[in-house]
């Protein structure tokens, strides 16, 4: 009789070890606890000369998905492109991501959050502390991008000058929201105020894209040849607005508008192939678009800006 092994005798041999200790009542190292899902905290790449950070400061699930996206379809058509997409129908996931751009001069910080707990915290975990901070844009006036601003009247940002669109700030400072009231209204005498195509910095440049709310504004940063815009909530998910951009969301003011300025953006950054950082994409929140049919479909990064 041959005392040699085949190998396929050799890979069962060794395969079936493990089983026979635990048969044997050997003692199993596979006793630790569940330690459920984790999050990264931020991520932090290269633009040319410029250094971006994204920070993820929240995530939360919400049920009903279709009371905020595709309001304007049937729910046949929402669950089919769901199902098409590897969704569930019946909950989505949100993301709040804002971003810390390092021209070499500056720190600048877009949206702030949902809280200051949440932003400070963020910026902990990436380096930084709210100190350091040069200068804070608001996107727009919704909660969770002005939410890390101040509490009981306290600043978070105590060295900062603050930017936005003169539009979006006249446009709320109409209204009776307590957010706005109580967090953007105090800090007026250090806003500078920007209209389409205004620099907060070198290389950093508004670019209106009006619609989800009276002033939203998306920001074009350029260092060295290198691209990125910054679209805030142009598209607030990767399929139910980014892919159809016509499906309405229930948070933009204006829908139709709204859906117009996705078409402009997202035709832009397809045609120029552009990358993006969406406030509410999969965090990291950076992606790339194409067009698709008559809509477009999103490309995370994977290992793209980490090339130079």
């Amino acid at each position: 009789m041959s005392t040699s092994l085949t190998r396929r005798s050799a890979l069962l041999a060794g395969g079936a070890a493990p089983l026979a200790v635990g048969l044997g009542g050997g003692q199993s190292l596979a006793d630790a606890p569940m330690q459920g899902a984790t999050l990264p905290t931020h991520n932090r790449f290269a633009l040319g000369g410029f250094e971006v950070t994204t920070l993820l400061v929240g995530s939360r699930t919400v049920e009903d998905p279709q009371s905020i996206f595709g309001m304007n379809v049937s729910a046949e058509e929402f669950s089919a492109v769901s199902a098409a997409n590897f969704l569930p129908d019946d909950k989505v996931q949100f993301f709040f991501t804002p971003t810390v751009v390092n021209t070499g001069a500056e720190l600048i910080l877009f949206d702030t959050g949902l809280n200051p707990a949440g932003i400070t915290s963020a910026l902990a975990a990436a380096g930084y502390s709210p100190d350091q901070i040069d200068k804070v844009v608001i996107t727009h006036m919704h909660g969770d991008h002005i939410g890390g601003l101040s509490a009981d009247g306290v600043e978070t940002f105590a060295n900062a000058a603050y930017y936005t669109l003169d539009a979006e700030f006249d446009a709320w400072s109409k209204t009776d929201n307590e957010g706005f009231a109580g967090k953007v209204r105090p800090l007026a005498e250090r806003v500078t105020f920007l209209q389409d195509g205004g620099s907060v910095a070198s290389g950093v440049t508004a670019m209106v894209a009006a619609g989800h709310t009276p002033g939203h504004t998306t920001y074009m940063l350029e260092s060295d040849g290198a691209q990125l815009l910054l679209t805030a909530d142009l598209a607030n998910h990767y399929v139910w607005s980014l892919a159809y951009p016509d499906w309405e969301v229930r948070f933009d003011m204006d829908k139709a508008a709204a859906a117009a300025a996705r078409r402009t953006v997202l035709g832009m950054l397809a045609a120029d192939k552009i990358p993006f950082v969406g406030y509410h994409m999969p965090f990291p929140g950076m992606g790339y678009v194409s067009a698709r049919g008559d809509g477009f479909q999103y490309t995370p990064v994977s290992y793209q800006m980490m090339l130079g």
